[in-house]
């Protein structure tokens, strides 16, 4: 390819890019989710929460099943001032008691509705909520009121594996990680700063 074709095909399609810019120029919060059963799902979640608090944006991030373990993300935000609650019983296959954890999501929930009512809050982050749903801990229509009653300007990632259709359909945004390959597979441990 010539440099004069290399021009023609670039600016055909700035001009692609152009009309979408144009066309989309509706401002809302978007509903986004990180779902599938590869890795990131939370990593892209709290690297769209620095995106935001980067620009001054109040976020606040509720988490379901990591527990009292830490993890790098928490301790960067909650120095930038963003409020976590964590659901502290941890991976329910540690726990393996259903009535103590349903009791534990529902009442970590309750926190998570005070920022999904809140107009303060730019970005809330509903960290593996897609397992209360499936194992069946937190109603699913709870969670579809909550997203669809929030204030106009806020924003919402959910995340975590085998997310409920309905809340696919719903959501403005949906990624889906596909793993391919994964060191932990080949008996390599997890690390401090890069699995969590």
């Amino acid at each position: 390819m010539n440099e004069a074709q290399h021009q023609q095909r670039q600016q055909r399609l700035k001009q692609r890019v152009d009309a979408r810019i144009e066309q989309a120029q509706r401002e809302q919060g978007i509903f986004m989710i990180f779902t599938g059963n590869g890795k990131g799902k939370t990593t892209a979640a709290m690297g769209t929460a620095t995106r935001a608090v980067g620009h001054q944006k109040k976020v606040g991030v509720v988490q379901f099943i990591k527990g009292t373990w830490e993890n790098g993300e928490r301790n960067l935000l909650e120095q930038a001032g963003v409020p976590f609650y964590v659901m502290e019983t941890g991976f329910t296959w540690e726990t393996q008691d259903r009535t103590a954890d349903t009791q534990a999501c529902l009442n970590t929930w309750q926190h998570a509705l005070k920022l999904l009512n809140s107009p303060q809050y730019d970005l809330v982050i509903l960290d593996e909520i897609t397992y209360m749903i499936t194992l069946n801990y937190l109603p699913l229509e709870d969670v579809i009121n909550a997203i669809t009653s929030r204030p106009a300007h806020q924003n919402i990632i959910i995340t975590g594996r085998a997310c409920h259709r309905m809340l696919i359909e719903l959501a403005d945004t949906v990624t889906e990680m596909r793993p391919v390959k994964h060191a932990f597979d080949s008996g390599i441990k997890a690390q401090k700063g890069i699995d969590w």
